[in-house]
């Protein structure tokens, strides 16, 4: 309030007159005739010196800069010289004001202060009453009451009966009210309030405000459901107090109990969690798995440190009803040019088995200055059985064959043209069975494997390809070598030119290539091969065309291309018999196997070939989505000589080799299909098919068929589904007095025919309820011909708070085709 605006006004008597107000919010007003309560108002304006009022007939609002209460207001007249209380109310004509606007972010104290009500007695510079449909507002902070007493210099407000408080923090409704504004510190009692960066609230005894990010709740109820009359949230969180940090994203609840659907389901003296994606410290709700086929009931106590941004750790004590208690752990640090993950579980004593037993896995993968890179990954577990009594706790691929691998890269300087050196050491863990039908082959090791791959620019247009390898190869897990299972040191080394000519719509690119390999095998291995060696070579030519046009099809403007394609290789026969198979084995059937030279895998053996492969791609393409519509393909390889050099010993004397079809169609939209046939000449007959059928017609929808069939070894049938099968009409939805969420099924099943049964199962219910999601899980693995497990998982998740239980999450997004989280955003439905 400005003293010198109080010098210049006339003279008013202390009376108390009142008016009726009614805000301006920002509006342009017209010109009021003159009237005994307009002058009164304008006099009164006057005295206060204020800049901006809104004020239209029969109205009384006021406007002050505050300051800091610390910091006297400069030029203010003292207390003792006060004049006597009066009454504002203009009839003004007025322009908007940007500060009337709702206020953005910044600093609130430094923002005026406005006061409107239907009966305002003025103070200047000292305090103001008001009452009758008061509302005082400042920066985006809110007040609405009846009655409210405001002291300036102090800069506080107070409110005796029901107030409305919105703060960038909370809303807030109470009894009472005692709050200094500019820095939004008080306490509203008996208050109901909303976190409006959450959608979550509840009431409490009291409410601390500590500022514009802070809060403090005593005898709290909160919950993200609907609350209000006669409305009982499904989960409430009941606390002796609770904490919000929204800077930290945190909140803290002490004498905690969490119940649900009216059943406490959780207690604990102090509970923190999250209130947004920022990492913390504390206690995790438990993990809970209630059905286990082999470890019964398991519960676990996750604590989450938070060490640096980019390290954190997590530790679980664990409890299994059937063989004791035992300590899990991850590690995880993210740096500029380092990465790594530790995680593990120890079990000291397990009771039914009668040792400890444990698991381990370290990855690393980091780069150094002069393009070197390094990459770690180690996995081991303490016995044979361990992956079948802790399903899903080895994270492998493979979980009987456990890899224990770490490899050196360097990027070769550039006057070597395009290079690469490395070092790398592989060993396996097998984990076999006491069943000789279950047990798997052993594969050999390699330690170590050092190698060079180059590729100098040429003149001409020419490219060389130059590479070497010398690798050690023994049996994994210590395993005795013998004739049919040598082991020793194996040299190998590859020279290749080529030459491409045309463009991208004709190509031609004749090769000429040298494979150089060498073996010194042990005392144990074959004798008579213990220094053998070989040299083959090899010259291919390899050509395609591509023809482009553009039309309507289906529909649609479409990019139609054709790629007819062929290769021929010639490589003569070496006898490679008596050679050690270390790491080879026969390519899939396939588009790309059947154009590579060589239709084995790694460096043991190269087949004699004279061989015309040729194939055809046909495909269109959406033009305003750049979406595959439809494609078709084929190939096949015409043989001109029996190939001797095969795995099995047995010559292949088959001219025309089996045909590959495959196709893939979105054209029907939402379906979408795939179909792969590999089709025999000799047999006159499919002998191997892949048949792939998915419908998806929006989020959270999505249903899938699959069929596959290898003749004479397998026939499978998979599906696959995420869908809503019941919703209620219960409003609001999260009200414990009645369903209105949506239930969601999801499952996989994969049955063998040829075993007529189910090999593995996952069937699953999720549950939205709006302010929650609950899910459950069963799932039935099998670990052997006859031997199966089965565990149940359950997981609740109370959206601004946590989820409890063990979480079927990884599970579902895993084993279910197109499965999607809930709640999950997916643009390419919208």
């Amino acid at each position: 309030m400005s003293s010198s605006a109080a010098q210049t006004a006339p003279e008013r008597p202390p009376s108390d007159t009142r008016s009726t107000v009614a805000e301006a919010r920002g509006r342009r007003l017209h010109p009021a005739r003159a009237t005994p309560v307009r002058q009164a108002v304008a006099t009164l304006a006057t005295l206060l010196g204020l800049a901006t009022v809104a004020a239209p007939a029969g109205a009384a609002t006021a406007t002050t800069t505050t300051t800091d209460p610390a910091t006297p207001a400069s030029g203010g007249a003292s207390a003792d010289a006060a004049p006597a209380p009066t009454v504002a109310g203009p009839g003004l004509r007025l322009c908007s004001d940007p500060a009337l606007a709702p206020a953005g972010t910044g600093d609130d104290r430094q923002r005026p202060l406005f006061l409107s009500a239907g009966q305002l007695t003025l103070r200047p510079d000292i305090a103001a009453q008001a009452a009758g449909g008061v509302d005082l507002r400042q920066g985006a902070t809110r007040i609405r009451a009846e009655q409210l007493d405001y002291d300036a210099v102090r800069d506080t407000v107070q409110v005796q009966g029901p107030v409305e408080l919105e703060s960038p923090a909370a809303r807030v409704r109470g009894q009472s009210l005692q709050m200094q504004v500019s820095r939004l510190q008080g306490h509203v009692l008996a208050p109901e309030f909303e976190l409006t960066a959450l959608g979550a609230g509840g009431s409490a005894r009291r409410l601390d405000l500590q500022g514009r990010e802070q809060l403090q709740v005593e005898g709290a109820r909160y919950s993200s459901c609907p609350r209000g009359s006669g409305l009982q949230p499904d989960w409430l969180l009941r606390a002796d107090s609770v904490s919000f940090d929204l800077a930290a994203q945190e909140g803290v609840a002490r004498g905690a109990v969490l119940e649900f659907l009216g059943v406490p389901i959780l207690g604990a003296p102090v509970l923190s969690f999250p209130l947004g994606d920022e990492r913390k410290s504390g206690w995790l709700p438990p993990t809970l798995v209630p059905v286990n086929s082999r470890n019964g009931l398991t519960i676990g106590a996750p604590y989450y440190w938070n060490i640096a941004p980019d390290h954190d750790a997590t530790l679980t004590p664990v409890f299994y009803s059937r063989l004791g208690l035992g300590l899990q752990g991850e590690a995880r640090w993210l740096r500029p040019r380092d990465e790594g993950q530790f995680d593990g579980a120890w079990l000291p004593h397990d009771r039914v088995a009668g040792t400890d037993r444990h698991h381990e896995r370290l990855r690393l993968d980091g780069t150094r200055d002069g393009g070197w890179r390094y990459t770690l990954d180690w996995l081991r577990a303490s016995d044979d059985d361990y992956w079948k009594d802790f399903s899903g706790a080895l994270d492998s691929r493979t979980p009987r064959l456990l890899n224990q691998s770490g490899r050196v890269e360097w990027q070769l300087p550039a006057a070597w043209g395009e290079g690469q050196a490395w070092a790398a050491v592989q060993r396996w863990q097998v984990l076999q069975t006491a069943l000789a039908a279950d047990r798997i082959d052993v594969p050999y090791e390699r330690a170590p494997q050092l190698g060079m791959a180059l590729a100098p620019a040429l003149p001409m247009g020419l490219r060389l390809q130059a590479g070497g390898e010398l690798d050690r190869f023994q049996r994994a897990d210590g395993l005795a070598p013998d004739s049919s299972h040598p082991q020793g040191w194996r040299a190998r080394a590859s020279l290749a030119l080529e030459r491409r000519f045309g463009h991208s719509g004709a190509w031609l690119t004749p090769r000429l290539q040298t494979q150089l390999t060498r073996y010194e095998l042990d005392a144990d291995g074959s004798p008579a091969l213990r220094h053998a060696q070989r040299i083959i070579p090899t010259a291919s030519i390899e050509g395609g065309l591509a023809f482009d046009h553009q039309g309507r099809y289906f529909g649609l403007d479409q990019q139609v291309s054709l790629e007819p394609r062929l290769l021929y290789v010639h490589t003569p026969r070496v006898d490679q018999s008596g050679l050690p198979l270390f790491d080879t084995a026969e390519r899939d059937f396939n588009l790309v196997s059947l154009f590579a030279t060589n239709p084995y895998l790694g460096g043991d053996r190269v087949a004699d070939a004279q061989m015309l492969t040729l194939g055809t791609t046909l495909r269109w393409v959406d033009v305003a989505s750049g979406a595959e519509t439809l494609r078709l393909g084929a190939a096949q390889r015409l043989r001109f000589a029996d190939q001797r050099t095969t795995l099995s010993g047995e010559p292949l004397t088959q001219r025309f080799s089996d045909v590959l079809l495959e196709g893939a169609t979105s054209l029907f939209k939402p379906w979408h299909q795939e179909l792969t046939l590999q089709y025999s000449p000799d047999q006159n007959s499919i002998v191997r098919s892949v048949a792939q059928v998915r419908y998806q017609p929006g989020p959270y929808r999505t249903l899938s068929m699959g069929y596959s069939m290898t003749r004479a070894a397998s026939e499978q049938l998979q599906a696959g589904w995420q869908w809503p099968v019941w919703r209620g009409s219960a409003r609001p939805l999260g009200a414990a007095d009645g369903c209105g969420g949506t239930v969601y099924a999801v499952g996989r099943i994969n049955y063998s025919l040829r075993e007529a049964r189910a090999t593995d199962a996952l069937l699953g219910v999720e549950y939205d309820a709006g302010c929650w999601i609950g899910r459950v899980a069963l799932r039935r693995q099998s670990t052997g011909s006859d031997q199966a497990t089965t565990a149940l998982m359950w997981q609740l998740e109370f959206t601004g708070l946590s989820r409890i239980g063990s979480s079927p999450l990884q599970t579902l997004k895993d084993n279910v085709p197109g499965y999607q989280l809930l709640r999950e955003a997916d643009e390419s439905y919208r």
